[in-house]
C-alpha cells in the first residue's frame, strides 16, 4: 500500500474498495444488460453489509460439486479437464442465476496436487470416488515439540519442515539450509551447496513444474469466471481469504485430536503460536483482496461451533485472535465473510462484539437460530444464511419456498440480510435450488 493509502481511515478504505469493486476493473460486459445488473447487484450487497435496506434481500450461494453432476461430468472431470470446468459452471451461473458469481476456483487443479505428490488430502480418483469431494488426511503433521521452531519463524518452519511433509515431491527441502543463513559473501557458497544436490533440484524442478501447472489452471479458471461475470453481470463475491489462527493451526498442522490436547497440556505455547499467526492472516486477507479488486475476505470457521470446546476455552483460545482477524481486516478496509458452519448457539453472546465496528462484517450462518442472531445484529452486522443443506437435497420446492419465507419474515425486515445455504452445496435437487432463488425474490423485496 502506498504512503497515501495509509493516510485514509478504516472508513475511507472500504468506500474505495466498493468503488473499485463496484466499477468492474477490466470487465468487459456483453451487454448493456448484464452491465446494469452488475452494478445493481454489488449495491444490494453493499447495502446488507452497511445495514440497509436494498431494493431486495440478496442471495449468495456457497457452491462445491453440485454444479458437475448437474452438468453431466465428474468432479475428477473438472479437476483435469478445464473444458468439462467451464461447461459446468457456465451451465450452473446461467440456469441459477442468484445475485453473485459462483466461482470454479474452488475446482482444484488435479495436475497440480500430482505433480507435487500432496498427502495431506485424498481428492476424485486418488482416495475418493471420481463423484466425491475431497477429504483432508489429519495427521500431525507439525509435531508437538515444534512451537518453538514454528513460532520462531513460520516461514522457515514451512519450507524446511511442513511443506516436505505434506508434498512428497518436496521432501528434498528438508535438507535446506534456512535462508537466513545467507548474509555475506563468504556464507553464500556454503548455503547453497544443498541447493545443488540432485534430490533438491529435482524437488525444485517439480515445483516449478507444478507452478506451470497451476498457471495454466488459473488462466482457464480465470475466463471461465470471467464469462459468467461479463455476459451474466455476476459480481464476483470472495476476493480475499484467510482463516481464523486456531483454525489455521489445528486444521492442517496440529490436527484436531492434537491442539484439543494442546490446551491442557501447552497452552502458552498454544497462544503463543496463535498471536504469530495473527498477522500472516491478516495480511493474507488484505493482499489478496487488494489483488482482487474486492471487498470481502472469505473466512470458513471450523472448529469454534458449539462442542468442539467450551465456552471458556471458545473465549480463551478461539475468539481473541478470530477478533483480532477482524479488527485487522476492517482496519484495511476488508469486509470480513464469516462462514459460521455448525452452530454458535452458545456463541453469540461473544462474536457479537461491540468492539468491532458496525457495518463492516457479514456473517452467514449454517445451524445458528437466527432470531438469536437477529436479536444480537441487528443495527450492529450484517448477517445471513442459513438454509439448511438437509432441505436442499431431501425436501420438496414447496418445503424450500416455505422456509424461505419463514426466514425472510423472522429476520429479513430491518435490512442487512443476506439469502445464503448454510452449508457448502454439493448435493441437492435442482429443483430446490430454484425454488430458494424464486422464494428470495419474491418475498425479499423491501417495499
Amino acid at each position: 500500500m502506498n504512503e497515501e493509502w495509509s493516510r485514509l481511515t478504516p472508513a475511507q478504505k472500504l468506500e474505495a474498495r466498493f468503488s473499485e469493486w463496484s466499477s468492474a476493473p477490466g470487465v468487459q460486459f456483453a451487454t448493456p444488460e448484464a452491465e446494469r445488473a452488475y452494478h445493481e447487484r454489488t449495491q444490494m450487497f453493499r447495502d446488507a453489509t452497511q445495514l440497509k435496506k436494498p431494493v431486495r434481500v440478496p442471495i449468495a450461494l456457497n457452491v462445491g460439486i453440485f454444479p458437475y453432476a448437474y452438468a453431466g461430468v465428474t468432479v475428477q472431470d473438472v479437476m483435469y479437464d478445464y473444458e468439462k470446468l467451464g461447461l459446468a459452471f457456465k451451465k450452473f451461473n446461467q440456469d441459477f442465476t442468484t445475485d453473485s458469481l459462483s466461482t470454479c476456483i474452488f475446482g482444484a487443479p488435479g495436475k497440480v496436487f500430482d505433480i507435487l505428490d500432496y498427502k495431506l488430502y485424498r481428492w476424485p480418483g486418488h482416495g475418493v470416488s471420481p463423484t466425491s469431494s475431497y477429504q483432508c488426511v489429519e495427521d500431525e503433521y507439525m509435531r508437538a515439540d515444534e512451537y518453538d521452531q514454528f513460532i520462531a519463524d513460520p516461514s522457515n518452519y514451512f519450507l524446511r519442515v511442513y511443506l516436505p511433509r505434506i508434498f512428497g515431491a518436496l521432501q528434498p527441502w528438508s535438507m535446506l539450509p534456512p535462508l537466513t543463513d545467507i548474509l555475506e559473501l563468504p556464507f553464500v557458497g556454503a548455503s547453497l551447496i544443498p541447493v545443488g544436490l540432485p534430490p533438491v533440484q529435482e524437488a525444485f524442478r517439480k515445483y516449478l513444474e507444478a507452478g506451470q501447472a497451476a498457471l495454466e489452471w488459473i488462466q482457464a479458471a480465470g475466463a471461465i469466471d470471467g464469462w459468467s461475470t461479463a455476459n451474466l453481470g455476476l459480481p464476483p463475491l470472495w476476493a480475499g481469504i484467510s482463516k481464523a489462527p486456531f483454525d489455521t493451526l489445528g486444521d492442517t498442522l496440529r490436527g484436531t485430536r492434537a491442539i484439543m490436547l494442546d490446551k491442557f497440556r501447552q497452552p502458552a505455547k498454544l497462544l503463543a503460536a496463535l498471536d504469530r499467526i495473527l498477522p500472516l492472516a491478516i495480511e493474507m486477507g488484505v493482499r489478496w483482496a487488494t489483488n482482487q479488486h474486492g471487498v470481502f475476505a472469505f473466512i470458513p470457521l471450523h472448529k469454534g461451533a458449539d462442542g468442539f470446546m467450551s465456552d471458556e476455552d471458545f473465549r480463551t483460545f478461539y475468539w481473541p485472535t478470530l477478533k483480532g482477524l477482524i479488527l485487522g481486516l476492517v482496519n484495511e478496509g476488508v469486509v470480513p465473510w464469516l462462514f459460521v458452519e455448525g452452530g454458535y448457539n452458545q456463541r453469540l453472546d461473544v462474536i457479537a462484539d461491540r468492539d468491532i465496528p458496525a457495518g463492516t462484517t457479514v456473517w452467514i450462518f449454517d445451524r445458528t437460530d437466527m432470531k438469536e442472531v437477529k436479536k444480537r445484529f441487528t443495527g450492529w452486522a450484517c448477517f445471513g444464511g442459513n438454509v439448511p443443506a438437509s432441505l436442499l437435497q431431501a425436501g420438496t420446492p414447496e418445503d424450500v419456498r416455505n422456509y424461505v419465507r419463514r426466514l425472510i419474515d423472522d429476520v429479513a425486515g430491518d435490512g442487512g440480510f443476506i439469502l445464503a445455504n448454510g452449508a457448502v452445496l454439493d448435493h441437492a435437487r435442482p429443483e430446490n435450488v430454484r425454488a430458494m432463488i424464486d422464494a428470495s425474490r419474491e418475498y425479499g423485496v423491501y417495499r
